[in-house]
């Protein structure tokens, strides 16, 4: 039975025509999707970038510390700008064998309101997050918000990057937070955009424990 130029298929159609077109299509792209895995074949530590105003970003970097996790990995986490450690991820993570956690920050910003002091604890939070940049038996290192200490120009951007390109070569990188650089978005193996459709917030409902800390 041959279909109009762009019908797949219609509710009448005989199902023994449907089921051997869906064949014929999911064989196609089965061709085509197998070609693709066959030459991503080359195996290094990646650089992922999860930046945008949306909610998500340290959630799913968080994701993939429980993913690492799941293969025997040993990873490390530097959380910037944040200082609270009451969190669920720190209470859960930091206590599972494998994780190194630090909480670095004092605070946002308009908690601190000292450029010099907010200066001050992100340097020292780097060295930390240097550490674990040269350890080679971390699989994985989580720069928890690290986006904030380069846009407001409290790091040397190219320091940090060379930090970052100096790790052991399976060693997997995976930074949080708005504004990404441009430098830093170059830099990276994969970047994912977050995108800001609607927030709980905006509503007048406070941030949830489980969802949102």
């Amino acid at each position: 039975m041959r279909l109009p130029f762009g019908i797949r298929n219609w509710p009448g159609m005989p199902d023994d025509d449907r089921s051997a077109r869906h064949a014929a299509r999911m064989a196609k792209k089965k061709a085509v999707i197998d070609a693709a895995i066959a030459q991503a074949d080359n195996e290094k530590g990646l650089l992922l970038v999860l930046t945008g105003n949306g909610k998500g970003k340290s959630s799913s970097a968080f994701g993939m510390v429980a993913r690492a996790l799941g293969h025997g990995m040993k990873v490390g986490v530097a959380q910037f700008i944040k200082a609270r450690t009451d969190t669920g991820e720190e209470a859960f993570f930091s206590r599972q064998p494998g994780v190194e956690w630090h909480v670095l920050g004092e605070g946002f910003t308009w908690d601190t309101q000292n450029l010099e002091r907010d200066i001050a604890t992100a340097q020292r939070g780097w060295a930390v997050a240097r550490d674990m940049l040269r350890n080679p038996e971390l699989g994985l290192v989580v720069l928890d918000e690290l986006t904030y200490l380069l846009s407001y120009g409290w790091l040397d951007s190219a320091a940090v990057q060379a930090d970052i390109a100096a790790r052991p070569a399976m060693q997997h990188v995976v930074v949080t937070g708005r504004s990404a650089t441009d430098a830093l978005r170059n830099a990276a193996d994969t970047v994912s955009e977050l995108l800001d459709v609607k927030h709980a917030y905006r509503a007048g409902v406070k941030a949830q424990k489980g969802i949102d800390l």
